[in-house]
């Protein structure tokens, strides 16, 4: 497979900790150049250096001789020709005098050229550090330039380059100290739209600083809404008391993309495909960074970063986004959704100061949520659990599978259960209207709202709450009865995706109950997925399975997480599903259900507009009221088109 990454909006970077001697120049640009042909040969072509990595951090008093910084400069000269010759863009450390001042410098060089200079804003000067002694810093130049081989260049800490290619990407450079500062000039940039920070250092090791640093590169990518790109010295800088272990860490907005193993003898680099376009969207949405100001006004320097068709992709996406990868992080978020599951309900419950709720129960996934977070909610309340009118309304698509495990699971709970058939109340109400033919939408349909009456009159007679039980993909989908399951009084899985639901009811199987009642919500996983609507022809057997009506929620799922949360367009979803379920289903298949769920999302939006109030759990919601305002006629031609 190829990837065009420019058209899906990535950029791919690497961090890399070349081999180095300290003080040997020669030495330590030919290491450079060879990880930059290393890092070309690897479909990279923007490539970040360590802080002073033309010299070694660790000169000392050797950075006042003439000599250091002439082979330097020379040095400089050198990567600035492999770059035009292998189109790289590269950003290196090296000491530079102007002005009769020595600055610690980032360069940034770009396709054959020195495109600027940026001189370290804070300097260390603390225990180990003694950067003060042979450095000026930002704050102390007097030029906005400077000469390097007969051509003036930019000069300073306020300059940003900007990829002349998309105008999407925007680069700023701080160098080491200035991320362990109070405000880090990142900070700033971020706000005067840099979207990908670059960090030069030489951060030695200490016991426990490793995590930490690792921590404020993860915040910082976070706070700044970032690329966050940061190389550090090898062991090659060790001398003297200071051990450096290489340490390389590439970040995208929190989340830390790839990182190194440290301590490691020779040459490293690291790939990473940023999301340019994820970043992009998230500032769009983000309010303080809207209405933010940047502290300083920055000279925007343009740049052309090279770009090809990849036959590799660094990155990975889970089937399910909705549901983290690991196990015990899983546990962690399943616990978390029930418990707010848990708590809503007892608010709404305190509130209304009502003491009884009804809900309507079939022996699926949905309905077996619910009544597992209301049960929980009056054990919470001390109320005691008869007060749940749990109500099995058996009709023509029932199986005997769902309507056991319903009933059973309602004895085992000790909940008030009620089971009204209502095969005979429709039958009368269809004839009543002259309707004849069950292989209808509307037979389906009336079998929801007569459930729905059922639970809204029932609520009334008994003082009590009707729950609903709908999850976040069915509301997507639309797929629900309009004025029948569609409506509740309260909504605890409104918030819950259905691929997540599973794993929430599996995980209460297996956390908070044991015996009969956990292999009950274990076959109940187990069962496929239908809306049990149309007549049966086999009791036991279910023919009526939805996701083969409308796909498979998984796709779905996976979906709707980048429609909506990062607003991402129907190819490049395609893409990522692609990638995803590259071992389940075609590029044409995914293409389908796509068109299938742009369809459905668009056309459903009227049900979504009226939506009885629910929880919101996750960074995907759909209530009108809190995460998702959109017109119920709005047209899906462009985004069907872009397919």
């Amino acid at each position: 497979m190829k990837y065009d990454l420019k058209k899906y909006g990535f950029l791919r970077v690497a961090a890399s900790s070349p081999e180095i001697e300290v003080a040997n120049v020669l030495f330590n640009s030919s290491r450079i150049i060879e990880q930059i042909e290393y890092s070309v040969d690897n479909e990279c072509f923007f490539i970040v250096f360590p802080e002073l990595s033309l010299t070694s951090y660790t000169c000392g008093d050797l950075f006042f001789q003439k000599q250091l910084l002439d082979m330097s400069l020379m040095s400089i000269i050198e990567i600035e020709k492999a770059t035009s010759k292998f189109n790289a863009t590269v950003i290196v450390g090296a000491p530079i005098e102007n002005n009769g001042k020595i600055f610690n410098c980032a360069v940034f060089i770009s396709n054959g050229q020195i495109l600027g200079v940026i001189p370290k804003t804070y300097l260390c000067y603390h225990n180990e550090y003694y950067e003060s002694r042979w450095f000026a810093s930002e704050y102390n130049r007097i030029s906005d330039y400077i000469e390097i081989n007969g051509k003036c260049v930019p000069f300073g800490a306020d300059l940003l380059f900007k990829d002349s290619n998309t105008n999407n990407i925007v680069v700023g450079v701080e160098i080491c100290e200035d991320l362990w500062a109070v405000i880090p000039p990142s900070s700033s940039m971020a706000l005067a739209g840099a979207n990908i920070i670059c960090n030069l250092s030489a951060s030695n090791e200490l016991l426990g600083k490793s995590e930490y640093r690792n921590s404020l590169v993860i915040s910082q990518s976070a706070r700044c809404l970032s690329g966050y790109i940061y190389s550090s010295s090898g062991p090659g800088e060790s001398t003297t008391d200071t051990v450096f272990s290489g340490a390389l860490l590439i970040a995208e907005n929190g989340i830390l993309l790839k990182h190194n193993n440290r301590f490691h003898s020779e040459s490293e680099t690291i790939f990473a495909d940023v999301d340019i376009e994820k970043l992009l969207c998230e500032r769009k949405k983000n309010s303080s960074y809207r209405i933010g100001s940047a502290l300083k006004k920055y000279r925007f320097i343009n740049f052309n970063l090279s770009t090809k068709i990849s036959t590799k992709f660094y990155r990975i996406y889970s089937k399910k986004p909705f549901v983290p990868d690991d196990k015990s992080k899983r546990d962690e978020v399943c616990k978390e959704i029930f418990d707010i599951q848990i708590n809503g309900l007892i608010k709404r419950l305190k509130h209304t100061n009502l003491k009884k709720i009804v809900i309507g129960i079939s022996g699926g996934l949905d309905s077996t949520l619910a009544l597992l977070s209301s049960y929980q909610s009056f054990k919470r309340l001390k109320v005691p659990t008869k007060n749940i009118i749990a109500v099995t309304m058996p009709g023509e698509g029932t199986s005997t599978r769902t309507e056991n495990n319903a009933i059973n699971l309602a004895k085992e709970l000790n909940v008030t259960l009620l089971r009204i058939p209502i095969e005979k109340l429709v039958n009368e109400h269809l004839k009543a209207i002259g309707i004849k033919n069950k292989n209808t939408v509307t037979f389906e349909n009336t079998q929801a709202r007569e459930r729905t009456q059922i639970l809204f009159d029932l609520a009334n007679e008994h003082k009590a709450l009707a729950i609903g039980t709908g999850d976040l993909s069915e509301i997507a989908l639309g797929w629900s009865t309009y004025g029948g399951d569609q409506i509740s009084m309260y909504n605890l899985n409104s918030g819950v995706p259905k691929t997540l639901v599973k794993f929430l009811v599996e995980w209460i199987a297996d956390t908070q109950f044991k015996g009969k009642i956990s292999r009950i919500l274990k076959d109940i996983c187990e069962t496929p997925i239908s809306p049990e609507l149309q007549p049966l022809r086999i009791k036991e057997h279910q023919t009526q399975l939805t996701e083969e009506i409308i796909g498979p929620y998984e796709l779905h799922d996976f979906f709707l997480y980048y429609f909506v949360r990062f607003n991402f367009s129907p190819p490049k979803i395609l893409f990522l599903a692609q990638i995803a379920f590259a071992d389940k289903y075609s590029k044409n298949q995914i293409r389908n259900y796509l068109k299938i769920f742009i369809e459905r999302f668009f056309r459903n939006q009227f049900k979504r507009s009226c939506s009885p109030d629910g929880l919101k759990i996750g960074s995907v919601g759909l209530s009108p009221r809190t995460d998702w305002r959109m017109p119920s006629d709005a047209n899906e031609l462009i985004w069907l088109s872009s397919l």
